[in-house]
């Protein structure tokens, strides 16, 4: 009797352990492997955490936006892969229907997805800031300081008035939360990176330096965004500074002024005492008045070699320009341009 009950118990306690083993198991697996995330969704979701994030608020993320549907069994797989101590800030791409395992070693590891960085039509420096900071996790202040620490842009071989013309306009691949320092760093090798030896030497040739092609190349950017025109219009430039002409660029006056809303340059402008008035002071402006585009500066190391050294916006608005070799042509030209311009009530 008593041998029975105890092979009973025994029996009870073998299926309640095998019970509890399957659904511990059940559960453990279902943990793990079952998906987690984006159950409804077909696309993925960008997940960013940022610098000094804890556990608590990835977690709170996930949950709020809905990218993960049960927030115990991510936050258990969490545990138990020691990811709540190493949380790695930055942006993570979660594919729909992935599961918790998967989802926390991607976490953990720190493999972020890269932030696609582009810059173009830019004029100062806080609107390079704003437009880097924008998708970044830094903030616009931070990285404008170092734009204009005179100790950090000399670090780099620049100074106030040329520092722009380390940025070349280009889309580059960096971390979301990438600090503002390292991110110099980085445009400083992609600069490097672009004044190949070929480039270098074809500046040699024209004698200048790669700041003063980056000046020129704004200059010729702002008066054509036809790219086709470009090395003609660069070619106007090199010869006016070949026979120290002054170069008597407007866009240089709309940047001295900075009013960039100015859309036609008067005689009172022309008088402004600035550096950047290219009407008063000959040779090339201290700096860019922008930042010129991969094509620009191309268009100067590789100009169109000609006699034309006037050029006016043609009266067609067409946004291509009409060239003379003497001012006498020129002025027709011109009388042409201001006559449009009167007639389209632009003043």
């Amino acid at each position: 009797m008593f041998e029975d009950k105890k092979t009973k118990y025994y029996l009870i306690g073998v299926i309640t352990f095998s019970v509890l083993l399957t659904s511990l198991s059940f559960y453990f697996y279902q943990a793990f492997f079952s998906p987690n995330a984006l159950l409804e969704k077909d696309e993925p979701y960008m997940l960013r955490i940022s610098s000094g994030a804890n556990f608590q608020a990835v977690s709170d993320s996930l949950y709020k936006t809905e990218a993960i549907h049960d927030i115990i069994t991510f936050s258990f797989v969490s545990k138990v892969l020691g990811y709540q101590d190493q949380v790695k800030p930055g942006l993570y791409k979660i594919e729909p229907r992935m599961n918790n395992l998967n989802l926390v070693k991607l976490l953990r590891s720190g493999a972020q997805t890269p932030v696609r960085l582009t810059f173009n039509n830019i004029r100062t420096k806080e609107d390079l800031a704003e437009k880097i900071a924008k998708n970044l996790e830094m903030d616009k202040r931070s990285f404008l300081n170092l734009l204009e620490d005179s100790v950090n842009i000399r670090k780099f071989g620049f100074e106030a008035e040329t520092i722009m013309s380390m940025f070349i306009p280009n889309t580059y691949e960096v971390w979301w939360n990438t600090s503002p320092e390292n991110l110099f760093d980085k445009m400083h090798k992609e600069y490097e990176k672009f004044w190949s030896s070929e480039r270098k030497q074809k500046a040699e040739e024209l004698g200048l330096s790669q700041v003063e092609v980056s000046t020129l190349a704004s200059i010729v950017q702002a008066e054509t965004q036809k790219a086709d025109e470009r090395p003609k219009v660069a070619g106007v430039y090199l010869n006016r500074l070949r026979l120290n002409m002054l170069l008597q660029a407007d866009p240089t006056l709309v940047f001295a002024t900075g009013d960039f809303s100015l859309k036609r340059v008067l005689n009172v402008h022309k008088e402004l005492d600035s550096p950047y008035n290219t009407y008063k002071y000959a040779g090339l402006p201290p700096g860019p008045i922008n930042l010129p585009e991969i094509s620009a500066l191309d268009a100067v190391l590789n100009y169109q070699d000609h006699d034309y050294l006037y050029f006016c916006a043609k009266d067609d608005f067409s946004g291509y320009h009409a060239f003379a070799t003497n001012f006498n042509e020129h002025l027709v030209n011109a009388r042409k341009y201001q006559q449009a311009l009167n007639k389209a009530k632009i003043y």
